[in-house]
């Protein structure tokens, strides 16, 4: 099974905004939208929101973090995930992971471990800007399970070219932390 995720920086949406983002995709799936394709209009609407970061936190400018990111991403890979493609971006990440049928994880479990390691690895690095009890991912993530390998290739022409649709820098389409 193939997964596209995103995972977010917490604060980097506004509360009002998750609150209406969520009612549109209520009403969507209310209105007798297909599932799957109401997921995608909420995708759509909550990424460009990231994109255009208008609060939160932007770690990931800081190469050191990214550098950190990055490594927990590929070390999925040792315990049995297959990284298709990753982005990351100043506050958030996607990743495209494949986890094979018989193994005994779960893309949850993959979550679960990019938040801690990172979180606590990224920590240090911003402790003086953190305090302690604050969150550094926000709790969750957003998913979509890749249905057909054309479906998997236009993800990942999506994850390869979101931080130019994204209007950041030459630097940032051109960085390492974008996986071919």
């Amino acid at each position: 099974m193939v997964s596209f995720l995103t995972f977010r920086l917490h604060g980097t949406i506004p509360a009002t905004t998750g609150r209406e983002l969520k009612a549109d995709l209520r009403l969507a799936q209310e209105a007798g939208t297909d599932h799957r394709r109401a997921q995608k209009q909420f995708f759509a609407k909550f990424d460009a929101v990231l994109d255009r970061a208008p609060t939160g936190p932007r770690y990931f400018e800081n190469e050191k973090m990214a550098e950190v990111l990055a490594g927990e991403i590929m070390m999925l890979e040792e315990t049995g995930f297959r990284v298709h493609g990753f982005a990351i971006l100043p506050n958030h990440a996607h990743i495209v992971l494949e986890l094979p049928d018989d193994s005994p994880l779960s893309f949850a479990k993959a979550a679960d471990l990019l938040h801690l390691r990172t979180g606590t690895n990224c920590r240090r690095l911003v402790r003086p800007k953190l305090p302690p009890e604050a969150e550094f991912w926000q709790v969750g993530w957003f998913e979509v399970e890749v249905q057909s390998p054309a479906e998997l290739t236009r993800l990942l022409a999506y994850v390869r070219g979101n931080s130019r649709q994204a209007g950041l820098p030459a630097r940032f389409q051109e960085w390492p932390y974008v996986s071919e």
